[in-house]
């Protein structure tokens, strides 16, 4: 989108409009080469000394280069205001990354330190701010890239063996930080699991996880940082018995060899496709933005004893999606119940089972919702109810509480 301004000066008697077109989003252009043309001809034209001509070989990809200078995440936004921009994301960034413009007023200065930080782009009628200040410090970002957000769909069987059975998770939104940050908690929480072997000639115990923290933070990284913001799609998360697949779009660049891909160990581009982005997750320590995060994830998949994660793509690519695999010791250990006990089970109690094992912090009360909305057609629970059926899984030793009413949470106990 091309922004015009014009104006008329008085230059030696004479009146001279004058009409400045401000860069544009999809730069270059082509313009028809006659415009009153029945049979428009289309070409590119660039201004060589007093002519406009139509750009060839070194010319033509200098011009196709100079458009790609201009990444998305650094170029202005009209629809973006002051407004949008949260002092306190903001002054919190700041004091994160140790600088000396979190001395300064945001409430009355907020312009000066959005232009020091670079986060404001000049165009002939002031400035406009950047996408990227946007995406690091406003509250909702999916104002201004629709569907910018992360979805998490959980499949307690197998997206495959049982696509009906799933748990969808409130999509998380917020800033890029802050959707990090809840997407890695929720993780965290609900997801990843610790076990410890005390092997019995060795002094040492063994421990490692179902999925290493740092190989799925590197992995959240990516798929905001080096997402096509301009795409209208989330980002996903599924998680199933055996892995957990993060896709988002688009795909990695053409600059990057479909071998490297498939390989899935480096994936070294010549260009970043939101290098401004990268430059703030550094500051925070999120990522080190040199083509650094698929072999982290490797690493710390092989250390941890897992299977190397997998990459697709296609051909045009227009998505990524990385396969990050469960350690085999724990997809034995899926099956949350016993036959015995699971045939004794009511089909509530089934449901409860696989609630709270996405979340294990919910009370008797939201049990209670979730299961009218899930199978409002079949049952209507009372609070009372799910405080039953949670005692008497409880007592068949199926599930245990952890902590207090409030504070505790609920845990599943496997059992072979």
């Amino acid at each position: 989108r091309m922004q015009m301004l014009s104006s008329n000066i008085n230059l030696d008697g004479k009146t001279i409009l004058v009409i400045k077109v401000s860069p544009g989003e999809r730069r270059p252009y082509k313009v028809p080469d006659q415009i009153t043309a029945k049979q428009k001809t289309y070409n590119y034209y660039i201004r060589y000394n007093s002519s406009s001509i139509v750009p060839k070989d070194e010319y033509e990809r200098e011009l196709i280069n100079l458009a790609n200078r201009m990444p998305f995440d650094d170029r202005g936004n009209d629809d973006i205001k002051l407004t949008d921009i949260s002092p306190l994301l903001l002054h919190d960034y700041l004091v994160k990354v140790k600088s000396s413009l979190a001395d300064i007023s945001l409430t009355d200065h907020m312009e000066d330190v959005l232009e020091q930080m670079d986060l404001l782009e000049a165009v002939p009628e002031g400035w406009r701010i950047k996408n990227v200040a946007a995406m690091m410090f406003s509250e909702r970002p999916d104002r201004f890239f629709r569907q910018a957000q992360i979805e998490i769909v959980l499949f307690p069987e197998g997206r495959e063996k049982n696509p009906n059975n799933l748990i969808e998770v409130e999509p998380i939104r917020g800033s890029v930080p802050q959707m990090i940050e809840k997407t890695l908690s929720y993780l965290k929480t609900n997801i990843i699991k610790k076990q410890i072997i005390k092997p019995k000639d060795r002094a040492q115990s063994i421990t490692f996880f179902n999925y290493p923290y740092q190989a799925l933070e590197e992995a959240v990284v990516n798929s905001l940082y080096h997402r096509d913001w301009t795409i209208r799609e989330p980002v996903e998360i599924t998680i199933e018995p055996e892995r957990i697949s993060i896709l988002s779009f688009s795909g990695p660049n053409h600059t990057i060899p479909m071998e490297a891909v498939q390989k899935g160990i480096s994936l070294r581009s010549r260009r970043y496709r939101n290098r401004r982005l990268g430059e703030f997750l550094k500051e925070l320590d999120l990522t080190e933005g040199r083509a650094t995060g698929i072999p982290t994830i490797q690493d710390e998949l092989k250390d941890n004893g897992s299977p190397q994660a997998t990459i697709e793509t296609d051909d045009e690519r227009t998505y990524f999606m990385i396969d990050i695999p469960c350690h085999p010791d724990f997809i034995k250990e899926q099956v949350a119940l016993n036959k015995d006990s699971a045939k004794e089970l009511t089909e509530r109690q089934r449901i409860i089972i696989e609630l709270i094992s996405a979340d294990p912090f919910l009370s008797a009360k939201t049990i209670s919702e979730k299961i009218s909305e899930k199978i409002s057609e079949k049952f209507t629970v009372s609070d009372r109810t799910i405080e039953n059926d949670l005692a008497q899984l409880k007592k068949k030793g199926l599930i245990t509480r952890e902590g207090g009413r409030k504070e505790g949470k609920w845990v599943i106990i496997n059992k072979e």
